[in-house]
């Protein structure tokens, strides 16, 4: 029998592809988390149970229908946005990122709610999430470029399972360890590349990142996620206050690495690194400026202003979203 916490109402499920819509367009930007974007939209608790339910063969309308919604979501944003949201990041960085700390803030008071009343547990999950966010945004701020990965069927499936494991995780940039193993263009290169031959008519072009890349990328996706929401639904069973306070932490974290006034800073030949390899003068003018490194700087008071502005409307777009269908049971 389906329990009342699993049952699902069109609210729910309006969250959930807001969620998955999220989720799928920050799996696309390096920095941002998948997971932290389900998690602010209030449908992460459920989602875990969903995928630990099917994977586990307990197969239940509420669940399936859950991950459905998700899934496609994710997927549309994912098709659909690949190309734009690369773009846009890497020319509108500003913007985007300071409409991503308000969107991701906004799934605090959510996750805090589901935590009441506080406990020593708790806090400690808390700074232990938060901790750990810090560390990666150090790492991220301090690495000159992604390692050169291979694009062989282990290491796309590896990729898989490192985007898995950033969809489920909040706080993990599932972009960001893409780019560290190499594939983070190879992949959305790949999803153009279908869209494109999908839109043209061209099935035989579409088959070759289908099977290529796209395949074994899901494969792996499909087997880290099922491990990764199962372990998580134990933690949050036996012992649910540490794990939501770091859960917390992880999100509250999140915002460290997405400091929105930075912006590409064209290589230098002879001195700049980009993915462990110094940039030549052979290799510059073919150097991507999604590739470029990037660098700080200090905005207008106009241009800070209007980034206030957009972290508000992040904020306020999620906790509304979150609001949708707050009497629905959110148990754990």
């Amino acid at each position: 029998m389906q329990s009342p916490e699993d049952r699902v109402s069109p609210p729910v499920l309006l969250r959930a592809a807001f969620g998955g819509l999220l989720s799928g367009v920050a799996n696309l930007v390096p920095g941002i988390s998948g997971g932290t974007m389900l998690l602010a939209a209030g449908i992460y608790p459920r989602f875990v149970r969903a995928v630990a339910a099917v994977s586990t063969l307990r197969l239940q309308a509420g669940p399936i229908a859950l991950l459905a919604v998700v899934a496609l979501s994710t997927g549309a944003a994912i098709l659909l946005l690949a190309g734009p949201i690369k773009e846009l990041v890497v020319h509108q960085r500003w913007i985007m990122y300071s409409l991503f700390i308000g969107l991701t803030l906004g799934g605090l008071p959510v996750v805090w709610r589901l935590a009441r009343p506080r406990s020593g547990g708790l806090v400690l999950g808390a700074i232990a999430g938060f901790g750990v966010m810090a560390l990666l945004a150090l790492a991220q701020a301090g690495a000159g470029g992604s390692a050169v990965g291979g694009t062989g069927p282990l290491a796309l499936g590896l990729a898989g399972l490192v985007g898995a494991a950033a969809m489920i995780l909040p706080g993990v940039s599932g972009g960001y360890l893409l780019l560290v193993l190499g594939q983070y263009i190879p992949i959305l290169g790949a999803v153009d590349a279908f869209k494109q031959a999908l839109r043209a008519g061209d099935l035989g072009a579409a088959s070759a990142p289908a099977t290529g890349v796209l395949l074994p990328v899901a494969i792996g996706l499909v087997v880290g996620v099922a491990a990764v929401s199962n372990l998580l639904q134990r933690l949050l069973t036996r012992c649910r206050k540490p794990t939501l306070g770091f859960l917390i932490g992880l999100l509250a974290g999140a915002v460290l690495g997405l400091w929105p006034f930075q912006e590409p800073a064209e290589p230098v030949a002879g001195v700049t690194v980009i993915k462990g390899r110094v940039v030549t003068a052979e290799t510059l003018p073919l150097t991507a400026p999604e590739d470029w490194p990037t660098r700080r700087f200090a905005p207008s008071a106009s241009r800070a202003a209007a980034a206030v502005g957009l972290v508000a409307a992040g904020f306020v777009t999620t906790l509304g979203i979150a609001r949708l269908g707050r009497k629905e049971p959110e148990g754990l």
